[in-house]
C-alpha cells in the first residue's frame, strides 16, 4: 500500500502552496476580520465545510460568527464580513450570496485559486491559494494520460480544500495572539451538549 506516500505527497503539496501565499493579503484578511462586528462564513460541498470549521473556532475565540444558511443566521449589514470559500470563484450559489453582501454594503473576502474570477471582482479582499489546482484541469488529465502518470496528489479540489482549511487555522492561531486568548479560554466556549 502507498498510503504513507499518498499522505507525504499531499503534505507536501500543501507545503508548496502555503509558500505561495500573498502575505500582503493575508494582513489584509486579518485586518478587515478585527474591524468586522460581525463575520459570516459560507462555501459550497467540501469548501463549505472548511467554511464551518473556520466558524467555529471564531466562535471559539468569542468572535460573533454566522454560517451563512443555517436557520440562526442574522441579516449581514455595512460593518459585517463575509468570507467565501470558493476554488473556482464562480459558484453559483456562492456569487449570488456574495452580490447580495455586497447590496448590504457589506465587507467581502474570498478564498480561491482563481483571483479572476467573478467573485474575485467582487471581493475586497482575495486569497489566492496558487498551485491548489491546474489552470486547466483537463490539459493537466490529458498531461498526465500521454505521460502514463494517470494519477493525481489528490482527488478533484482536494488539496484547495485542504490548503483552505490549513491557512484558516493559521489566522485562528493569529487571532489568538493579537486577542491574548489561550487554548484554556477558547475551551470555556466549546460545546457542550455533545
Amino acid at each position: 500500500m502507498e498510503i504513507r506516500n499518498n499522505m507525504n505527497n499531499i503534505i507536501n503539496e500543501i507545503r508548496k502552496c502555503g509558500e505561495r501565499i500573498d502575505g500582503k493579503d493575508s494582513k489584509k484578511l486579518m485586518n478587515v476580520i478585527l474591524k468586522s462586528r460581525k463575520i459570516f462564513v459560507t462555501g459550497a460541498g467540501r469548501s463549505g465545510l472548511a467554511g464551518k470549521a473556520f466558524a467555529m473556532r471564531l466562535m471559539h475565540l468569542g468572535i460573533l460568527v454566522y454560517v451563512v444558511g443555517e436557520t440562526t443566521t442574522p441579516s449581514i449589514e455595512k460593518n459585517d464580513l463575509l468570507i467565501a470559500i470558493s476554488g473556482s470563484g464562480e459558484t453559483k450559489g456562492i456569487l449570488e450570496i456574495v452580490k447580495a453582501a455586497r447590496s448590504r454594503k457589506a465587507k467581502v473576502a474570498l478564498i480561491t485559486y482563481n483571483r479572476n474570477s467573478e467573485i474575485g471582482k467582487l471581493s475586497d479582499v482575495v486569497i489566492e491559494l496558487e498551485g491548489t489546482f491546474p489552470k486547466n484541469k483537463y490539459a493537466d488529465h490529458v498531461i498526465r494520460q500521454v505521460m502514463g502518470e494517470d494519477r493525481k496528489i489528490a482527488p478533484l479540489g482536494t488539496i484547495f480544500e485542504l490548503t483552505s482549511m490549513i491557512f484558516l487555522d493559521a489566522i485562528i492561531i493569529e487571532l489568538m495572539k493579537i486577542n491574548n486568548k489561550s487554548e484554556q479560554e477558547m475551551k470555556k466556549r466549546h460545546a457542550n451538549l455533545e
